[in-house]
């Protein structure tokens, strides 16, 4: 999959969360349906729930659009508990299909998404991100950064070995 089509994808599906996450501290009915309040009360939830979901759906709306593997990785997982929930709830309560297909529909997206961008090292999530190593200059070494020029080998350090012919 191209990177331009991915990146398109993910702000697609961060919007729809994003949306939704609105949705969920909108008071009163949406354009959608009926108003969040009534709906978790309905599925036995406390109406308090619905600004917990929605804040778990915005954040992670935000953490799919940083173009980080790690962030990404950490947003679709996040879906993925929130949308396990979800699945959970439209099965306890017998909810038509019509009303219940996105939530599985998203939960497989978020799996796979989750999956490309799978660390690793799952340690990797839990270590800072590190940048571009660059390494302190020895004695014997003026810019420890500078390239060889092209032709030419790199000089030895001090605890290289020269062959000897």
């Amino acid at each position: 999959m191209s990177k331009r089509l991915m990146n398109g994808l993910l702000w697609f599906l961060a919007f729809e969360f994003a949306l939704g996450a609105v949705t969920k501290y909108w008071p009163g009915d949406t354009i959608f349906s009926s108003a969040y309040s009534v709906k978790f009360a309905d599925w036995g939830y406390p109406s308090w729930m619905r600004f917990v979901v929605g804040a778990l759906e915005g954040a992670a709306a935000v953490l799919l659009v940083i173009p980080d593997k790690r962030t990404r990785f950490l947003g679709a997982t996040t879906l993925m508990f929130v949308l396990t929930g979800a699945v959970t709830t439209h099965i306890v309560n017998h909810d038509p299909a019509v009303e219940s297909w996105a939530a599985p529909t998203h939960l497989l997206i978020m799996g796979i998404i989750a999956l490309a961008n799978w660390p690793a090292d799952w340690r990797d999530l839990l270590r800072p991100p590190t940048g571009p190593a660059v390494t302190a200059p020895t004695p014997h070494q003026s810019n420890p950064v500078a390239p060889t020029p092209p032709g030419r080998s790199a000089p030895p350090t001090a605890g290289s070995r020269t062959p000897v012919i």
